[in-house]
């Protein structure tokens, strides 16, 4: 596969999950209690974040197998952002 096409989904994952945080930062701020809140109101949005927090430990955990050189930008990424963002970039990395 094209190395293009990791980035473009690193940018996708990106773009994605931060065009619905941005609007919740800009109406409720950074108010921690309400975010725990709103991840854990629902079976189905607690199922949804432990999949991502679990996700998130598998992508830090291949990078750090794989030993590469520029083994932060993936796990700032999928620490930042999230796995959506963090797994094409170790993909991108990595080929």
């Amino acid at each position: 596969m094209d190395k293009r096409v990791y980035l473009g989904l690193a940018v996708i994952g990106l773009i994605l999950p931060y065009s619905q945080f941005i609007p919740f930062l800009f109406e409720n701020g950074v108010n921690i209690s309400l975010i725990i809140h709103e991840i854990t109101a629902y079976r189905l949005s607690a199922f949804a974040w432990l999949d991502v927090v679990v996700t998130a430990v598998v992508v830090i955990v291949a990078v750090f197998e794989d030993k590469m050189q520029r083994w932060w930008i993936p796990v700032a990424a999928s620490l930042i952002v999230g796995p959506s963002c963090g797994l094409p970039l170790y993909l991108f990395l990595r080929d």
